[in-house]
């Protein structure tokens, strides 16, 4: 008898599946899991982007305001500048006009 024809190996398959099927069932497996991971993972990462949006907002609430410069600051400064300016005109660096719009623009606070 020709090893085709032997009982139970031409007719309908009992208990575990074939190859076929085992393929199938392995492809579902894979695929489930990758989708669930991939959810698992976006949900991990939008839970970390809130988490370091709160502690900025946290951080940024507990700074301190920087201190706004009193006029004896701004003063000061000024006249530094001016100096600076006037040493730079005596060096023949500025002209006259540039030290003119220089000194106006420091004077006016810009």
């Amino acid at each position: 008898m020709p090893l085709f024809m032997r009982p139970g190996l031409m007719g309908p398959r009992i208990g575990r599946p074939g190859l076929l099927g085992l393929a199938a069932r392995t492809a579902v497996v894979a695929g489930t899991g990758a989708a669930v991971g991939g959810a698992v993972r976006r949900r991990q990462y939008a839970n970390a982007e809130q988490q370091a949006e709160a502690q900025a907002y946290e951080q940024q609430a507990a700074a301190p305001a920087a201190p706004a410069p009193t006029s004896g600051d701004a003063a000061d400064r000024r006249i530094e500048q001016l100096k600076d300016l006037a040493s730079l005109h005596s060096q023949g660096v500025l002209t006259d006009d540039e030290f003119a719009q220089q000194k106006a623009a420091i004077l006016a606070g810009r």
